[in-house]
C-alpha cells in the first residue's frame, strides 16, 4: 500500500503514510460490522454540489466505480451546482441518515455558512465526516510583466507601491479570495480584489496581464506555470511542495500562514458509526491505489485518506480559522 508524502507539518499528517495500512487493518472489523447491517440495500446517491469537471466532481467520479463494486450497489453522482453549493449540501443535511446519500465537498464547505446569509445547515452539527480524501496547496502566482522573481521581491513590491496590486479571485466567496484575505491580514499589505465568476475567467485575465497576481489551487495554475506564462513565488501549504521544487512556503515568511484546497466525503448526521467506518475503510483503500495517487498528483493534489475522527478535527480547525477571518474582515458573498 502506498500513499503520497504529506506536505503539511500537522502531527497526524506527518505519520500518514506510516499509519495508513494500520488504520485500514483496524477498520476491517467495523467494515464487517456494517456488512452485518445489510448495508447497502439500494443504490447510493453521492451529491456533488458543484458543476461537472471540477476537482470535487473528479474526486467523486474517481472513487465511485470501485466503491460501487466494493459495496455491491451502484453509486449515482448527483451534481447540484448553484448558490455556492449551499442547496446541494442542504439536500444531504436533510437526507435519511442511512448511508444511501453521501456528500463530496470542496473547501468552500467550511466558509459557505459564514459568507452566505441564512445557510440552512450547520457544517458540524448536521454532517458525519467520513474521510478527508485529498489535499493540495495553492500557489502564489504573478504575471511575468510584474518583474519579480521571488516572494521576497514580491513583498517588497507590494509594500512599496502607492497603488495596491490587483489580485484576481474566482469569486467573492471562494477559497482563492479567502487566501488573499488571509495573506492581506498576515503580511499587512493592501490589495485590490477583482472577483470573477470562476477560476477559469480569473486565470484568463491574469494570463492576459489585466490583473497582476492570484492565489489559486495548484491544479488550476500549474500548467501555466510550467508553460512559462506565470511566475510562481510561493506555496500556501505549511511546508514546501514537491509540485514546485525549490519554491518556498509562505509560512517561511509568516509562520502562522496556511491555506490548502481539499475534498472530503461526508454523510448526514446520525448515520450509524458502523456504516461510516465501512465507507471509510473502502474509500481509503481505494485512494491508496497507485493509479489514484498518480491521477491526483497530476491535478496538484495528494492523497490523504483520513479517519473520520481526523476529518472531524480538520473541519473544526478549519472552521475556527476561516470563520474568524471572515468575521474580522467582514467578508460576504456579495
Amino acid at each position: 500500500m502506498r500513499c503520497a508524502s504529506p506536505v503539511a507539518s500537522v502531527s497526524w499528517y506527518q505519520s500518514r503514510c506510516a499509519s495508513l495500512a494500520l488504520s485500514v487493518s483496524l477498520l476491517a472489523p467495523a467494515a464487517a460490522g456494517a456488512q452485518a447491517l445489510d448495508y447497502p440495500v439500494r443504490p447510493i446517491r453521492m451529491v456533488v454540489p458543484t458543476s461537472p469537471g471540477g476537482v470535487t466532481d473528479v474526486a467523486a467520479r474517481a472513487i465511485a466505480p470501485a466503491l460501487s463494486q466494493a459495496l455491491g450497489q451502484s453509486i449515482v453522482i448527483d451534481n447540484r451546482a448553484g448558490a455556492g453549493g449551499v442547496p446541494g449540501t442542504d439536500t444531504v443535511a436533510k437526507a435519511a441518515p442511512d448511508g444511501h446519500t453521501l456528500l463530496a465537498v470542496f473547501d468552500s464547505f467550511i466558509s459557505n455558512p459564514h459568507v452566505f446569509r441564512n445557510t440552512p445547515y450547520d457544517t458540524i452539527r448536521d454532517f458525519a465526516p467520513i474521510s478527508l480524501m485529498i489535499r493540495g496547496p495553492q500557489l502564489v502566482v504573478v504575471h511575468p510583466k510584474l518583474g519579480v522573481k521571488s516572494f521576497s521581491e514580491f513583498l517588497a513590491r507590494a509594500r512599496s507601491r502607492q497603488t495596491p496590486l490587483n489580485y484576481a479571485t474566482a469569486g467573492a466567496a471562494t477559497s482563492s479570495r479567502l487566501s488573499v484575505e488571509l495573506f492581506r491580514a498576515t503580511a499587512g499589505v493592501d490589495v485590490t480584489l477583482v472577483h470573477y465568476k470562476g477560476g477559469g475567467p480569473a486565470l484568463n485575465d491574469l494570463l492576459g496581464g489585466h490583473v497582476e497576481a492570484m492565489i489559486a489551487s495548484a491544479g488550476l495554475v500549474l500548467p501555466s506555470v510550467k508553460a512559462g506564462r506565470l511566475t510562481v513565488l510561493a506555496v500556501t501549504s505549511k511546508g514546501r511542495s514537491e509540485l514546485v521544487p525549490g519554491i518556498p512556503a509562505v509560512s517561511e515568511f509568516f509562520p502562522q500562514f496556511e491555506a490548502q484546497s481539499w475534498v472530503g466525503l461526508l454523510a448526514p448526521a446520525a448515520t450509524p458509526p458502523a456504516i461510516i467506518q465501512r465507507i471509510n475503510f473502502d474509500v481509503n483503500r481505494l485512494l491508496a491505489a497507485p493509479e489514484q495517487r498518480d491521477r491526483f498528483t497530476g491535478l496538484g493534489y495528494e492523497i490523504v485518506g483520513s479517519t473520520p475522527e481526523q476529518f472531524v478535527g480538520w473541519i473544526r480547525d478549519e472552521t475556527a480559522k476561516w470563520s474568524k477571518l471572515i468575521r474580522d474582515r467582514n467578508i460576504t458573498a456579495e
